[in-house]
């Protein structure tokens, strides 16, 4: 996008925008779940800002999150063919920690920072509308009628999105604290990868799960348990040489070459029991890029 975004301020204008610049960037991070895309979608609420005459706008900050909100929504919905566009580059910036190293199992979850991948995994499985109305409504306070403008929806439409969303967030909250079973599951997945037993596969993962594999070329996503289940080859080439470890507080395992390098981390999200969602790298840059543990 265009460079005129006014990192020093010389005029009203610029300097009302940058003062909301913070908050604009975490909505549209929240919403959607990259750094790289957040970024383009302030940038892109500046340059509109920029074409408008400040004295019509009388709520500034109404009027730039719901500029953000539009523009964020728009970003989701083209998603919706393209879910490796979804993938965050933030992988490498989350905490790798050795099991025995950390805290008690019970305890997993405060590793996650506030936009862990535990969450992000969970709005990925989101509709567009009920994801912004969940961001914008229960994490940033915007009200519901504001909300429902940018939707194009009722208030109450808008409210019954947000509760929705809200029971699926909150049903992913309950499991992912429960650490000792989560990581039964993931046992149970790597064993039954191991042994190439694919009823043991379909048995911990969620019909819907999402696999993502970042490699060199690109991310791939797979979705759906049949088809994750049919290419679990890489899964049972980490559970050979992989080490566990918390990823972000999620269960997951980092496996080496046998001249020590690394080979993939992977981060695993269960909720009720099955497998939701596997995120996998493999690409060399970016493993390293991550603080991971010395080969055992």
């Amino acid at each position: 996008m265009s460079d005129t975004s006014p990192t020093e301020p010389t005029d009203p204008a610029a300097e009302a925008f940058e003062a909301q610049r913070d908050r604009l960037r975490a909505v549209a991070h929240r919403m959607l779940g990259s750094h790289a895309d957040a970024e383009d979608v302030v940038q892109e609420a500046w340059l509109r800002f920029s074409r408008q005459d400040p004295a019509t706008i009388h709520n500034l900050g109404g009027w730039l999150t719901t500029v953000v909100g539009r523009i964020s929504l728009d970003v989701l919905r083209s998603r919706r063919a393209r879910p490796e566009a979804s993938y965050d580059d933030g992988l490498s910036e989350l905490m790798v920690t050795t099991v025995d190293d950390g805290p008690a199992p019970e305890d997993d979850a405060v590793l996650a920072d506030s936009v862990g991948l535990a969450l992000l995994v969970v709005l990925e499985s989101l509709g567009p509308g009920e994801r912004l109305a969940f961001v914008l409504h229960d994490l940033f306070a915007v009200p519901f009628d504001e909300i429902g403008r940018i939707l194009g929806k009722s208030t109450a439409a808008t409210k019954m999105l947000a509760s929705r969303a809200r029971r699926k967030v909150q049903a992913t909250e309950r499991t992912t604290t429960v650490g000792r079973e989560r990581r039964e599951v993931v046992h149970a997945f790597l064993t039954a990868a191991r042994h190439g037993d694919f009823e043991g596969l379909l048995r911990v993962l969620d019909p819907e799960v999402r696999l993502a594999v970042d490699t060199a070329d690109g991310v791939i996503v797979t979705l759906g348990a049949t088809q994750v289940a049919a290419g679990a080859q890489l899964s049972a080439g980490a559970a050979a040489r992989g080490r566990e470890v918390l990823v972000g507080g999620l269960p997951g395992l980092v496996s080496w070459r046998e001249d020590g390098s690394p080979l993939s981390v992977m981060a695993f999200t269960v909720a009720d029991g099955r497998i939701t969602g596997i995120t996998i790298v493999i690409d060399s840059a970016r493993l390293a890029a991550m603080n991971l543990p010395d080969p055992e």
